[in-house]
């Protein structure tokens, strides 16, 4: 595996990827450099809530971080649903000659910790909910994913960290930050349903072509709703040594050579 050329990337998981162009386009790029994907699970997520009668919530921080309510209920379904997600990919790499293999079950890649305690604004004021099951990424174990690597195979990974307190609901972006970091990744694509970072969300004649390191604070001012992990994983990727983050558009055609040939927002050291 050559570090100077290794590529992670990240699938959104919400509506609107065109899966099937992202894995067409994979397909092809592994040819050519070695690769890891990090994959969400909300679209997939939020079905199966909705055909088990559960509520889908969100804790809002104080700062404005928008995450996913996971109390035990409901991480049981998360994993179902990460589990059914990794699965599906997995399927459709397959089919097109690539050797995959999902990192679910017993196999989870990724290291977290339990948030016990999670401040969050509940109906205007901050309380404190402490039976979520969503948690921080502490590592990623790179000997697995590279001796799974040296085989020849594609990691496929879910956004789920094991701990002491079983599966955890982690955040994807981030995930595949760590993966980045723990591989010595050259780049990281993170694939979602918009083009880019824009300065002024909708607009997109606003769109930010390239954010050095040093801009990324003022990057986190104009992200808005779940744009603001992205820059936040961009800005851990590169802390962790990758040479550039692409955020780019999931729903077009060849979307990760896209973004690779200048498409999307590009962040660098």
């Amino acid at each position: 595996m050559a570090a100077s050329r290794f590529l992670v990337v990240k699938l959104g998981g919400g509506e609107g990827l065109d899966l099937a162009a992202a894995c067409d386009d994979l397909s092809a790029i592994a040819g050519r450099r070695s690769l890891a994907v990090v994959h969400g699970v909300s679209a997939i997520m939020n079905q199966l809530c909705l055909e088990s009668g559960v509520e889908v919530q969100s804790l809002q921080s104080p700062s404005g971080h928008s995450s996913r309510y996971t109390p035990p209920a409901v991480r049981d379904i998360y994993v179902r649903a990460a589990e059914a997600a990794n699965e599906s990919l997995v399927s459709a790499l397959r089919e097109r000659g690539l050797s995959a293999v999902g990192f679910v079950g017993e196999n989870l890649a990724l290291m977290g910790r339990r948030k016990t305690a999670i401040r969050a604004v509940v109906n205007g004021r901050v309380r404190v909910i402490r039976d979520d099951h969503s948690g921080s990424i502490i590592g990623a174990d790179d000997a697995i994913l590279r001796r799974t690597l040296d085989q020849g195979n594609i990691p496929v990974l879910p956004p789920m960290a094991r701990s002491s307190d079983g599966p955890l609901n982690v955040d994807g972006d981030r995930a595949a930050a760590a993966v980045s970091g723990a591989l010595d990744a050259e780049t990281l694509v993170i694939l979602s349903n918009v083009a880019g970072l824009y300065r002024r969300f909708p607009d997109e004649s606003s769109i930010v072509d390239h954010v050095p390191h040093s801009q990324i604070d003022g990057a986190l001012d104009w992200a808005q709703g779940r744009m603001k992990r992205k820059v936040l994983a961009a800005q851990e990727a590169l802390s962790l040594g990758v040479e550039r983050v692409i955020i780019a558009d999931g729903r077009v055609s060849y979307p990760v050579s896209r973004a690779l040939d200048g498409a999307g927002t590009r962040f660098t050291p």
